[in-house]
């Protein structure tokens, strides 16, 4: 009875394995080597910590075989064989030769299958951590879709995407965005990383990188090459200014973002709730980038110091507070995207500004005349 205990726990643990195989696409070969150490070291708990043994598992078949020492008197017959018993084997056996003995799988008892079992679950835990871990990792910098478990007091969000769990961390959520379980939003996977309870997966709504791939989604032409995001700066939940580019005269990049009737552009704030988005013509010329940047602001005059990678820029008067922005916000991000240094004056104030330096010339002039003079 003892025997067919045993056989069926055999059994049973091949069909584990069948279905482990079969649902979560693990290795077979790591699942097999696992199981051998596992049934090591339930022999080794159950019939000699000493004893060396080799285990061989085929899914089917266990064959367990121990390594004993031939000699005079047995003492231990976990880790010992007489030299009679040897030399019944093969004659050409003599002290201190190692013969390997197969152990018949009945003397493994309940418990020890059980053990094995045990330590096999936690192998194939450790194995399918693993499996997630360099499935997520390849996805670090990507978008995926992700349900909201659970919103924690500390303002950190549990969210569940595909096979595993992630944490949308307080600081990337994006500003006055109100999430509850159940929500489905796109996030940026922005580290995976390997812990004792398995793979640590950090999302966030609040990179730059999320709005690069969503366009990315939304845009055939970004996806084919033909139109290339070239530089994204954003202030997430208030307002992103996004520089595109593209190498065929044919193509229109900026328009290839917006899309027919602005539906690619409202898809990509629909999912960044409203939040603000300038798409603007990128250029290898400083002073025209740099007056694009400036959308929707209209520019007249860009003077650019490249020593110094800074900007004077000049707009008509009724356009300075929209091209500053509220609390800066326009000017800022258009430095941030054109990494230039911009300094915004009104026509008015540019003009006053000259004069007040033409009047200092002639001062100065008169004062050298007088020095020489004298």
């Amino acid at each position: 009875m003892a025997t067919k205990n045993v056989k069926n726990e055999i059994e049973d643990l091949s069909s584990a394995i069948d279905s482990i195989l079969r649902d979560r696409r693990l290795d077979k070969n790591m699942l097999l080597n696992a199981i051998e150490a596992a049934l090591i070291s339930a022999y080794k708990k159950n019939f000699g910590r000493n004893a060396e043994v080799r285990v061989t598992f085929d899914g089917r078949d266990v064959e367990i075989t121990a390594q004993k020492n031939v000699v005079e008197e047995v003492v231990d017959p976990q880790t010992e064989i007489s030299l009679e018993e040897a030399r019944e084997i093969d004659a050409r056996y003599g002290l201190g030769d190692l013969l390997p003995v197969v152990v018949n799988p009945r003397n493994f008892g309940r418990i020890a299958a059980q053990t094995a079992k045990q330590v096999i679950v936690q192998h194939l835990r450790e194995a399918e951590r693993g499996g997630i871990y360099e499935e997520y990792i390849e996805k670090e910098n990507e978008v995926l879709t992700a349900i909201i478990h659970s919103v924690e007091n500390d303002g950190n969000i549990f969210v569940e995407i595909g096979r595993t769990d992630g944490v949308l961390e307080a600081a990337q959520r994006m500003p006055g965005e109100e999430l509850k379980p159940n929500d489905r939003v796109k996030v940026y996977v922005l580290n995976v990383s390997r812990s004792n309870r398995g793979p640590q997966i950090t999302v966030s709504r609040t990179h730059p990188g999320l709005v690069k791939r969503l366009f990315e989604l939304e845009v055939p032409e970004i996806r084919s090459g033909s139109v290339q995001i070239r530089a994204i700066a954003r202030e997430a939940g208030y307002r992103t200014k996004m520089a595109v580019h593209s190498n065929d005269p044919m193509i229109d990049a900026v328009g290839s973002c917006v899309g027919p009737r602005g539906l690619r552009v409202e898809n990509v704030v629909n999912e960044l709730k409203t939040e603000k988005i300038d798409i603007i013509k990128w250029s290898n010329d400083p002073a025209e980038y740099i007056s694009n940047a400036l959308n929707p602001a209209r520019v007249l005059n860009v003077f650019v110091a490249e020593h110094e990678k800074s900007a004077r820029v000049i707009v008509p008067d009724n356009q300075l507070s929209l091209a500053i922005g509220k609390e800066g916000q326009n000017a800022r991000l258009a430095a941030k995207l054109t990494g230039w240094k911009i300094d915004i004056k009104s026509q008015s104030q540019a003009e006053a500004a000259k004069a007040a330096e033409m009047e200092e010339k002639p001062a100065v002039a008169d004062e050298e005349d007088a020095e020489l003079e004298i």
